[in-house]
């Protein structure tokens, strides 16, 4: 494939019988920075083995930065109980040690403990005396213990009560996809483990699991999952979004240099062109909720109506308790003014501008976690007053995509299909695809109009898949030259 590469990294390895497909490593890596990355959501494994989660996130160890990779598994039967039955491989070693060692808790510990420290001498997989390092018997889990050692992976590992947890630290500067399969290897031998598969992997023989960029949910309430990553074109802007969000996450150096961050952003440009999904984007980036203020919650036909409107948005405002993103989509349509008009529609306005104006110039001093963007078609309807520094420090303008950016735009959301929708077995793109061979055809559409002709392709393959029973061939480069040829005539 030429010009903007779409598929996104994939790697397929063997893990004790199963097929795991790993896409984008080092992007998934990169992502824990921002937050928890979850790899194995809704994964099925064998039975007892009920649950299984597995994470990786950026955190300190002794003050330097690690990804923290954790495992939790949840069986129907206490590991304990399968422990002293003797269980093969590396995390049975690590969990009979570990129990051994808390001989001293109590006559029930010291039973276990020293059943299963027996039951690992009598197999032959820690003779007495020797160290935890010494190899298991089994050859798989001796493959798994030796890749997990190359890597310089040394798990912890924990059981309670029908639970085993496994954490693996490793230093950020060095990590890398060889530590990610070191730990899913040591996840999957204790699937295997737990199973009582302890001699030859089978019980995960024939199975498939698909390990990617998942976000973990939150609790609080966030904006759609669209990151700052995904936006195309822009390169400028994203820099400068970077920029607020690390003055948001930094605040202690922005006190040290009594400097204040821009906390009103005006986005201006034509129609489609990614204002609202760049406001998305930095509240994400930031770590921020997201609220957007629209038309109807303002305007009131009512007279003082809309005044009262801006006053309730701005006081629930300053009660925001987490990082904020308000957003004033068409922000002409709600407070754009002339400014001299005398007939009553006019005063109108200019009163629900004043307000604004005033609000503004206190909004950031009582709360300096909000941050309010504003997006127009048409920036000439705001009043210069309304948008100056110290109410709006940053005024972008989002343009048009040249032919670069709509084929780095276009590049990014097939690149951001295929990792959602592929699976093995399904190809959702043929390898024909290349955006930046399009951009001929894709003159003067903005980042709106690509993804619709990307919908209108989507579709027509799945009526087709619909009518005929069967997946067609993938989407290629002349079926998206016909969906924008079909856009432009209507």
């Amino acid at each position: 494939m030429t010009g903007y590469e779409v598929r996104p990294d994939e790697e397929t390895v063997s893990l004790l019988g199963a097929e795991v497909h790993v896409t984008d490593p080092v992007g998934l890596l990169a992502a824990a920075v921002d937050g928890p990355v979850e790899l194995l959501a809704g994964a099925n494994f064998p039975a007892p083995v009920r649950e299984v989660r597995c994470t990786v996130r950026a955190d300190t160890d002794d003050g330097r930065p690690v990804h923290r990779f954790e495992a939790y598994l949840r069986v129907e039967a206490a590991p304990a109980g399968l422990l002293a039955l003797g269980l093969a491989g590396p995390v049975g070693l690590l969990l009979a040690e570990r129990l051994a060692a808390r001989a001293g808790d109590g006559p029930a510990a010291a039973a276990v403990g020293r059943a299963a420290a027996e039951a690992s001498r009598r197999l032959g997989l820690r003779p007495a005396g020797t160290a935890l390092a010494t190899p298991p018997r089994d050859p798989a889990g001796r493959a798994v213990l030796a890749a997990a050692e190359a890597a310089g992976v040394r798990p912890r590992v924990e059981q309670e009560n029908g639970t085993v947890r496994i954490r693996v630290d490793v230093p950020s500067a060095e990590v890398g996809p060889e530590h990610l399969r070191a730990v899913l290897g040591l996840l999957f031998q204790a699937v295997r483990e737990l199973t009582g598969d302890s001699v030859e992997p089978t019980v995960l023989r024939g199975r498939t699991y698909l390990v990617g960029r998942r976000p973990v949910a939150v609790a609080a309430p966030r904006s759609e999952t669209v990151t700052l990553d995904q936006v195309g074109g822009l390169a400028d802007v994203v820099a400068r979004f970077r920029e607020v969000a690390v003055s948001f996450r930094h605040p202690q150096a922005m006190a040290r240099w009594g400097a204040r961050r821009p906390q009103g952003i005006l986005m201006y440009g034509p129609p489609g062109t990614g204002k609202t999904m760049l406001a998305r984007a930095l509240a994400n980036e930031v770590g921020a909720d997201f609220v957007e203020i629209r038309t109807p919650e303002i305007l009131d036909k009512y007279l003082g109506g809309s005044e009262r409107n801006i006053k309730r948005i701005f006081r629930d405002a300053r009660r925001y308790r987490r990082p904020t993103v308000m957003l004033f989509d068409e922000f002409d349509s709600i407070i754009s003014y002339a400014g001299a008009g005398g007939d009553a529609a006019s005063q109108a306005v200019n009163a629900v501008a004043g307000i604004f104006k005033q609000e503004m110039n206190t909004l950031f001093e009582e709360n300096p976690d909000v941050i309010v963007v504003a997006t127009t078609n048409f920036p000439q309807r705001v009043d210069a007053s309304l948008i100056r520094s110290g109410r709006f420090d940053l005024k972008i303008a989002i343009p048009a995509p040249d032919d670069t950016g709509r084929a780095e735009i276009l590049g990014k959301m097939i690149r951001e299909l295929i990792e959602r929708h592929e699976r093995p077995g399904f190809r959702m793109f043929a390898d024909d695809v290349d955006p930046a061979a399009l951009t001929a055809d894709t003159a003067g559409l903005t980042g709106a109009d690509l993804r619709e002709s990307l919908r209108r392709v989507q579709l027509a393959k799945a009526l087709r898949e619909a009518a005929e029973g069967a997946p067609p061939a993938p989407i290629s480069q002349d079926d998206l030259r016909e969906a924008v040829a079909g856009l432009r005539r209507g």
